[in-house]
C-alpha cells in the first residue's frame, strides 16, 4: 500500500514480524488496546501495526477513528480485509461494501480502493505478495 497508513515505529515485544518464525500467536484485543493507548493513535486519524511480514504476505492490524478515511490507493498484491470492530465502508470498482465485525472481503492486486470508518474501527489487512 502507499503511505496512507502510518505503521507503528515500535513493535510490541511479543511481535516478531519477520518470516523467521514458523508460528505467530497474537492477542488482537491486547494489541488493539496497546494501539489505542499509544501516542500515534491520538495524533492521527488512523494507525497500523504490521503483525507479519514475509516475502509472500503481510498482515497488518489497522485502526481508524470515526470519520477517518484512507484515500484511494492500490495494493501490491491481492488483499483481504476482515472487520474486527466498528463499521467501515470499503469502496472499489464503483461499489461500496459495508463491513461490520466478522465480515470480510477480498480484492485483486492493483485495484483502486478507499476505506472510510463510520465509527471507530479495527480491521485485519492481509496482502498476498507474488514471489519474484
Amino acid at each position: 500500500m502507499e503511505n496512507n497508513i502510518q505503521e507503528a515505529n515500535t513493535q510490541s515485544p511479543e511481535i516478531n514480524t519477520t518470516a523467521d518464525v514458523k508460528l505467530v500467536d497474537l492477542d488482537l484485543n491486547k494489541l488493539i488496546a496497546e494501539m489505542k493507548a499509544g501516542d500515534a493513535w491520538e495524533k492521527t486519524g488512523h494507525h497500523a501495526l504490521t503483525l507479519l511480514k514475509s516475502s509472500s504476505m503481510r498482515i497488518v492490524l489497522v485502526g481508524l477513528h470515526e470519520g477517518a478515511e484512507l484515500k484511494t490507493h492500490t495494493a501490491p498484491g491481492d488483499i483481504s480485509v476482515q472487520a474486527l470492530s466498528g463499521h467501515i465502508h470499503f469502496s472499489a470498482e464503483e461499489k461500496v461494501i459495508s463491513l461490520q465485525p466478522l465480515q470480510m472481503l477480498a480484492l485483486k492486486k492493483d485495484t483502486p480502493h478507499s476505506v472510510r470508518a463510520e465509527k471507530e474501527s479495527f480491521f485485519l489487512l492481509t496482502i498476498a505478495i507474488a514471489e519474484k
